[in-house]
């Protein structure tokens, strides 16, 4: 059984939109209504990436592809110890694009922790919706959505797809009252523009730091978590944001060409059925197929 037999990109991704935005779609009108129930419902849109993942799992019928999500889930060791320092280049940026404002007028009071958070989500607290939102949301894309992306596209190409897809995916925040996207679309919608055009860097960083630490649930959950809380630790001005995005393309660039025989191979194409499998017993696969070749 082929890779592109066992992941259905367009079936997944069609069901995740259409899902999360219905969710979204009752939230609002809970919202206008005044009902405190809004933002418990709109949170659980966050839900739908993750629920169809597992769905999807399951129902494939495929015994190495459950077996592969479970440990790519809770395997600490396919995270490699030399690829910790990189769970912090996302942050990392903040502190890059705050010191190139500074010569354009920009704030060192940026550099200040923040006194609260951006943006707010009613009864529930900020930093337990961020928590949730890494969970959820890498449980949904990493669990099935980038591998099945990068089972018909090299990861160049997936990563770039799953970074336009990310940021879509986000698109119905700019009218929920209090989230952080609709915060920036009040205030300036280039500000709002440079939210979503983010995603896209963010996607090829967040996917090859997962691709380089085993394909990890964790490690991608981890990455997230700590892109979330540095955007709100701190006080930045969304100009300085903007400046952030330019740093993240400059990043994302400099990875693919550190490691461009990664993102240009299409060895993961040929695996076929050991793609299904673990990175480590698809790379043993590989390794029996290469040893019994003359």
């Amino acid at each position: 059984m082929s890779a592109r037999s066992v992941y259905t990109p367009g079936l997944y991704y069609g069901l995740t939109f259409l899902g999360s935005y219905a969710i979204w779609l009752v939230a609002y009108y809970l919202q206008a209504q005044g009902a405190p129930s809004a933002p418990l419902v709109g949170m659980s849109g966050m839900l739908v990436p993750f629920v169809i993942s597992l769905i999807m799992i399951v129902r494939s019928g495929n015994p190495a592809l459950r077996k592969d999500f479970v440990n790519r889930l809770v395997n600490l060791g396919l995270i490699q110890p030399r690829m910790l320092p990189a769970f912090f280049l996302i942050p990392l940026t903040i502190v890059v694009a705050i010191f190139l404002s500074l010569p354009f007028g920009g704030s060192p009071e940026q550099l200040r922790l923040a006194e609260g958070f951006s943006f707010s989500t009613g009864a529930v607290p900020v930093l337990l919706f961020l928590v949730l939102a890494a969970c959820f949301e890498e449980l949904g894309w990493r669990g099935y959505g980038f591998e099945s992306l990068q089972s018909r596209y090299t990861y160049l190409t997936a990563s770039l797809i799953f970074g336009l897809l990310w940021s879509i995916w986000h698109i119905p925040l700019i009218v929920a009252e209090g989230q952080y996207a609709n915060e920036l679309w009040q205030q300036n919608i280039w500000f709002a523009l440079n939210y979503f055009v983010a995603f896209i860097p963010l996607g090829v960083i967040v996917s090859w730091i997962c691709i380089k630490s085993g394909k990890s649930i964790l490690a991608a959950v981890l990455v997230h978590f700590l892109l979330n809380i540095a955007q709100e630790t701190f006080a930045v001005a969304q100009t300085t944001k903007c400046i952030q995005t330019l740093v993240l393309v400059v990043v994302a660039i400099g990875i693919v060409a550190y490691d461009q025989e990664l993102f240009r191979s299409k060895a993961h194409l040929d695996l076929g059925e050991g793609h299904a499998l673990s990175p480590a017993a698809a790379q043993e696969k590989g390794a029996t197929s290469d040893a019994s070749t003359p």
